[in-house]
């Protein structure tokens, strides 16, 4: 058994918690005739059949708890997500960042929806989540629900939805930050201000990682050319939340992150980076509304080394995508124990990704590929909880309409000339079409500490950049 250094640590951390009094403080007296404005900053709450659709929740005490600090080892105390790589997020290509939940088995490309404060956080052109961009520190909960969805981007969720809610000012406190360095250079920095704005509040957070990592090749395996994992992240973002009448708020967000490793070769170095800005609007009054635009810029690069001579054998140089998207979810006040949610979305990815192939003996480049496209989904939704004495019973539909769009694909020798196109190939032609997909279930509360479910469902999520292209 190889031994570990031994490492210092120094850790350092301020918390300063708000007192509830500075919010009272904020919001008119009821006695006086004003309205008392709540400020959450969450989007509208889970409807009454949830349960039949075995969703579980990760509290703030379990994400803060995990031992790495990293979301993709927070999710795994949700029974059955999966994901693709048993390494996290810092050993591993990020490209193979994939979600997906029990019965469908792990996959690079997300089979889950995965969702902050409502927005998709899939990579446009990979599929893969960005775990870097998100940190478990900074979140109020993650709900996790098994099955296809129905509502609001169900077109991602054939195997479920990750739903995470970012934390507020209340729980946060107005300062929270936390440093942790040991004697190789290893370097976790955490921080998180969020002041009281009137009725409402910002959190501005940042964090930064950096390693050595750990050997990913066993010792007897090691050539010269073996280095261990190491890593350097960060990410940032500010998000802002204000009341703009007691029953409707607003919710702006922008975050940036970069990420960048090198696995198991000296020069096989790979990253991501991104920029994201989303705006959301939700209203909880007798019309219950929830409606969301957001916009995310994403890089890539990677270089693949060859295992036998330890040269370049694939130079992913650059893969710039954009994911653009909004949602419009109603709740109308139907009653008679009915909650009905109505609504449409839409999504759109577009990227195109440049490489460059070497000899595993020469290290020349021996070709220059370029290839990428559109896709866009547009979703009309509809769902109705009725509940009935113990019994909720549940049933929803979508009818999404699909299209995919200039696709290219074009390969050129090193000296410039056009060897393979996709100008005459049926494979990347623009098609389009209709495709619907519902779900159903029913909850029985048979009794305070039992409860019987029961769940059907159908599914569908576009083929990335990635699949259709590369």
């Amino acid at each position: 058994m190889a031994s570990l250094a031994p490492a210092a640590l120094v850790s350092a951390a301020l918390e300063q918690a708000l007192p509830s009094a500075a919010w009272a403080a904020e919001a008119p007296d009821a006695g006086d005739g004003g309205a008392t404005i709540v400020v959450t900053g969450e989007g509208l709450g889970q409807s009454p059949a949830a349960p039949a659709y075995d969703t579980q929740t990760i509290s703030a005490a379990q994400l803060q708890a995990t031992a790495s600090g990293r979301i993709d080892d927070a999710l795994l105390s949700a029974a059955g997500v999966q994901q693709f790589r048993r390494s996290d997020s810092r050993a591993s290509n990020p490209s193979a960042q994939g979600i997906t939940l029990r019965a469908l088995g792990g996959n690079a490309t997300s089979r889950t929806l995965v969702l902050l404060d409502g927005v998709p956080m899939a990579d446009p052109f990979f599929g893969y989540i960005p775990m870097t961009a998100i940190d478990p520190e900074r979140l109020a909960s993650v709900r996790v629900q098994r099955g296809g969805g129905s509502g609001a981007f169900g077109a991602g969720a054939v195997a479920g939805t990750v739903d995470m809610t970012s934390a507020g000012a209340q729980s946060l406190g107005l300062l929270n930050a936390q440093g942790m360095v040991d004697d190789r250079g290893e370097t976790s920095l955490s921080a998180a201000l969020a002041p009281t704005l009137g009725q409402g509040f910002a959190v501005v957070t940042g964090r930064w990682d950096r390693g050595q990592g750990f050997w990913t090749t066993p010792e007897s395996q090691r050539v010269p050319a073996s280095v261990r994992a190491r890593y350097d992240s960060w990410s940032t973002g500010v998000r802002a939340v204000a009341p703009l009448t007691p029953d409707v708020e607003l919710q702006a967000r922008v975050a940036a992150f970069e990420d960048n490793r090198t696995l198991r070769f000296a020069g096989a170095d790979n990253g991501i980076s991104g920029q994201d800005a989303s705006l959301r609007l939700v209203g909880r009054g007798a019309w219950q509304f929830d409606a969301l635009a957001y916009v995310q810029t994403r890089g890539f690069h990677a270089v693949t080394v060859s295992s036998t001579s330890f040269k370049k054998t694939l130079d992913q140089y650059a893969t710039p995508s954009t994911g653009l998207g909004g949602k419009l979810e109603l709740r109308p006040p139907v009653g008679g124990g009915h909650v009905l949610k109505l609504g449409t979305d839409w999504r759109r990815a577009e990227g195109e990704t440049k490489e460059n192939a070497l000899s595993a003996a020469t290290g020349l480049v021996t070709a220059r590929r370029r290839a990428g496209g559109h896709t866009d989904d547009v979703g009309f939704f509809i769902e109705d909880d009725w509940t009935l004495g113990p019994l909720v019973l549940t049933a929803g539909g979508r009818a999404d309409r699909w299209a995919i769009t200039q696709g290219h694909y074009e390969e050129r020798n090193a000296a410039g000339t056009v060897t393979s196109t996709s100008a005459a190939d049926p494979a990347v032609a623009a098609r389009s079409g209709w495709q619907g997909s519902w779900r159903a279930g029913a909850v029985l509360n048979a009794a305070s500490w039992a409860a019987l479910r029961g769940a059907a469902y159908t599914g569908l999520r576009l083929p990335t950049l990635n699949e259709l292209y590369r």
